[in-house]
């Protein structure tokens, strides 16, 4: 499936569009156009072919097609909730951002067996989950129109695009907050950061792992740095919302067998790869 260039014409194109002028509802507005018209491409590219092994049919629904489809519920979403969004002071704005950020959190608890699985980077029903032809009527509320082709959609590919899209929401709005919480500060013109183009697929916990094994060591800004600003960075750079990092870590502490369960996994497969290539 030659779909790798029409995949970097697209995040070209939101690279563009996210660096360029206009306020957040032209771009998502002008966001949703460029992603509609990249999965119709895309759709024509897939729909009545056959992938050549099961295991690339399952890659592409289970990571292509969410990364591109997770970007078009973002963009309404994100039209949505700020086209909605009070112009009021700034408590009854961050009120209103915050029961956003509540609604997106609730999807995760509703669907928290897939997303589970997912998060912990399960492999054992991908070819239910990831295979057409395995209809679900649960599918998500963003369905749109590309779910109703039965060629190009799988039971839990919109899931996985949803809890994408939801991450990237919350760390957005989580940022406005915030903002909205500093404006006693002075402000900087600074531009619009670029948007990370990284996903982190792993779990989160595996993340929280690496996290604090970095700020333990000290390696980043000489140990000045704390725990919040480089989760804050984390998130932003893999496109994640860690939640209650904190917590997570004290369940870390608690693990009966290794604590570091992660990090040796990180060792072990860095010397397999070190070994093959000595062969």
């Amino acid at each position: 499936m030659k779909y790798q260039k029409l995949l970097s014409e697209f995040e070209g194109q939101l690279d563009t569009l996210e660096s360029g002028n206009g306020d957040v509802l032209f771009k998502a507005e002008k966001g949703i156009a460029i992603v509609e018209k990249c999965i119709r491409k895309l759709q024509k590219q897939i729909t009545g072919k056959t992938f050549a092994t099961q295991a690339d049919e399952i890659y592409f629904f289970k990571h292509v097609k969410p990364q591109i489809f997770s970007k078009l519920i973002y963009y309404a979403r994100l039209f949505s909730i700020e086209s909605k969004r009070p112009r009021g002071n700034n408590a009854a704005q961050i009120k209103y951002l915050q029961n956003q950020i509540d609604k997106l959190q609730a999807f995760f608890n509703d669907n928290l067996e897939f997303y589970n699985y997912y998060r912990r980077g399960a492999m054992s029903l991908d070819e239910q989950y990831f295979v057409r032809g395995n209809r679900d009527l649960r599918l998500p509320l963003e369905s749109f129109h590309f779910l109703i082709d039965e060629q190009f959609s799988t039971c839990q590919d919109g899931t996985v695009a949803t809890i994408m899209a939801y991450d990237m929401l919350i760390v957005y709005l989580r940022k406005e907050v915030d903002d909205l919480n500093n404006t006693l500060e002075p402000t900087k013109n600074t531009p619009m950061e670029k948007p990370s183009k990284l996903f982190w697929t792993g779990s989160k916990t595996d993340l929280i792992e690496l996290l604090y094994a970095l700020h333990a060591s000290e390696s980043i800004n000489g140990g000045t740095v704390d725990i919040k600003e480089m989760a804050s960075h984390f998130e932003h750079f893999y496109n994640i919302d860690l939640g209650n990092y904190y917590h997570t870590f004290i369940e870390i502490r608690s693990r009966k067998t290794s604590k570091t369960r992660f990090l040796d996994r990180l060792i072990e497969l860095l010397n397999q790869r070190m070994e093959s290539l000595d062969e």
